[in-house]
């Protein structure tokens, strides 16, 4: 059972337009609502893969009575932890040629007691769960430190832990040595204050954080493929795709196959970029089953290009 924590999670709409037109009336040509947050998704597409999952989230009026129903039609486990405040909505804008243009709500303050409970439902919820996936966003109220001090109590309890978030809480979290971290090229600058321009760079970067306490570093880099780096080396994965429709969600569908592949080598970095590939081909954050997979499209290697130019290279 993988579980998952998000604790800003969303209920989202994305809308496909045949092109975004500032000033204009657009019509869209298809919509759907989803549940949201990074570790909804994680769940969302671990479920679609056909294995168990439970989603522990703060959820709080209409909206989050919405995200509760929506991924209990999933077959999704909820466990959800009251808030006064409201789940927030967001809105995603999908164009024929891939560009996404999302509007994210800030969502509600959780207040001390609601954060304490939510670090409760976890270490309550996670008797026998084979990975813990933290992802996203802190909600106002919470401190950076508040996924360190989550970690921390998991690694107490003998779980492992997967951390998708950025910026402070990324980097106070190190220190509590989480079992992989899965920044994308954006993040990984930022996390180390510098420019990514190849693969080497961010092989180097991916380095200093595992030297800062990460144990394995899952780097995604958009359409240029994966990095991992642990303690055996350094892989690269990428994979051919024919058309991209929506990259909503993702890089959260290749954390999933990631961990559901057991979470460590090339044969689940592997797993990470063919679910990450099948997900940039479905509409919105549709998450891939088994049948939308394509392992034969993905290549793994230890002999990493480490000069090869990323496409889109982080200033």
């Amino acid at each position: 059972m993988i579980l998952t924590v998000t604790p800003n999670p969303s209920l989202d709409r994305t809308y496909e337009v045949p092109a975004l037109d500032r000033g204009e009336v657009i019509r869209a040509t298809g919509d759907r609502m989803d549940p949201g947050g990074k570790g909804v998704n994680v769940s969302r597409a671990v479920a679609a893969a056909g294995q168990r999952t439970l989603a522990v989230l703060p959820l709080g009026g209409t909206p989050g009575d919405f995200v509760a129903e929506l991924l209990g039609e999933q077959g999704i486990e909820v466990a959800p932890v009251a808030v006064a405040g409201q789940t927030r909505s967001n809105i995603s804008l999908a164009e024929p040629d891939g560009t996404l243009t999302k509007i994210n709500a800030a969502g509600p303050e959780l207040s001390a007691d609601e954060s304490e409970a939510l670090l409760a439902t976890v270490r309550e919820r996670s008797a026998g769960a084979t990975w813990i996936a933290c992802c996203g966003s802190l909600p106002r109220g919470l401190e950076p430190s508040w996924y360190a001090e989550l970690v921390a109590r998991a690694h107490a309890a003998g779980a492992r832990i997967a951390l998708d978030t950025s910026g402070p809480a990324l980097l106070a979290a190190l220190r509590e040595r989480p079992d992989v971290v899965k920044p994308n090229a954006e993040e990984l600058a930022e996390a180390v204050g510098r420019p990514l321009a190849t693969v080497g760079d961010a092989v180097k970067a991916a380095e200093e954080l595992r030297q800062l306490g990460a144990r394995a570093v899952l780097a995604s880099l958009g359409a240029d493929g994966q990095l991992l780096v642990d303690d055996s080396g350094a892989y690269f994965a990428s994979a051919r795709v024919e058309t991209v429709r929506s990259n909503v969600g993702a890089g959260d569908s290749s954390l999933a196959g990631f961990l559901i592949a057991g979470g460590s080598g090339p044969e689940a970095l592997a797993s990470a970029v063919a679910h990450g590939a099948a997900a940039v081909q479905l509409p919105g954050s549709v998450m891939p089953t088994p049948a939308d997979l394509d392992p034969s499209a993905v290549a793994v290697t230890a002999d990493v290009p480490l000069d090869r130019a990323l496409t889109e290279p982080v200033s």
